[in-house]
């Protein structure tokens, strides 16, 4: 299980690069391995073409190493308080891509206004409150993680599963490696045509929220339609 889950993170790293949401050594993916307590993570400053399977770290949720040589990134802590609180999720991806970063930074959340955002998010992308100078001093990375649990209080992390760090950048999760990173990639889709509807119509108006739930849950929950059901004909 925690080879396979290993080849999962690794996938899903490389395919931040192949979509063009990292630079050099930016970003990170990890898995969890529930049934274990075991988190599977980037290591720290290895360039991406140079990754190997061999490299990834294996942890505890308290960050102690289990497995590997290297040290795991440096944004463990914050992943490690989003298994702990997000019971579902299976992996977290991290990334600085150019669009959501941008919205980070003006400390705004990504409004929904249509269905290429809907099909994935239910809802605006939320941006999460500014860490105090007392945060970010001590515990960074774990205050980074709490803070955006903070912002989910009232929240479906489920069902809208990216945050903006504000002046930082976006965290995505999913049930696992791939659907995180999946996550990262439309996430960069989204806020870009965001910016760009904003910026043809300042006035433009969020999707009616009927619109918004049509898209959304034919692609997800019990009664999903959209793809090809597996068991019918």
């Amino acid at each position: 299980m925690l080879q396979r889950l290993r080849e999962e993170v690794l996938e899903a790293n490389l395919e931040l690069t192949r979509r063009g949401l990292v630079l050099y050594t930016f970003g990170n993916v990890s898995g969890i391995c529930r049934e274990e307590g075991l988190i599977v993570i980037k290591p720290s400053g290895v360039p991406y073409e140079e990754m190997r399977l061999e490299h990834l770290v294996v942890t505890d949720l308290g960050g102690k190493i289990v497995e590997g040589k290297l040290k795991p990134s440096s944004d463990l802590p914050t992943h490690s308080v989003l298994y702990k609180a997000f019971p579902k999720i299976g992996g977290v991806a991290h990334t600085h891509s150019e669009h959501p970063t941008a919205w980070a930074q003006a400390r705004q959340p990504i409004p929904c206004f249509g269905t290429t955002h809907a099909d994935s998010f239910r809802g605006p992308v939320p941006v999460t409150a500014v860490m105090t100078e007392q945060n970010i001093a001590c515990d960074y990375e774990e205050n980074t993680g709490r803070t955006i649990v903070r912002a989910f209080e009232h929240a479906d992390y489920e069902a809208v599963p990216a945050i903006l760090v504000a002046n930082h950048g976006p965290f995505t999760w999913g049930l696992d490696p791939g659907t995180a990173a999946h996550n990262a990639v439309i996430l960069e889709a989204v806020a870009r045509t965001a910016y760009l509807t904003i910026t043809i119509n300042p006035a433009a108006q969020p999707i009616a929220s009927g619109l918004l739930d049509k898209h959304y849950l034919r692609k997800h929950g019990s009664n999903a339609y959209y793809g090809q059901q597996k068991g019918k004909k």
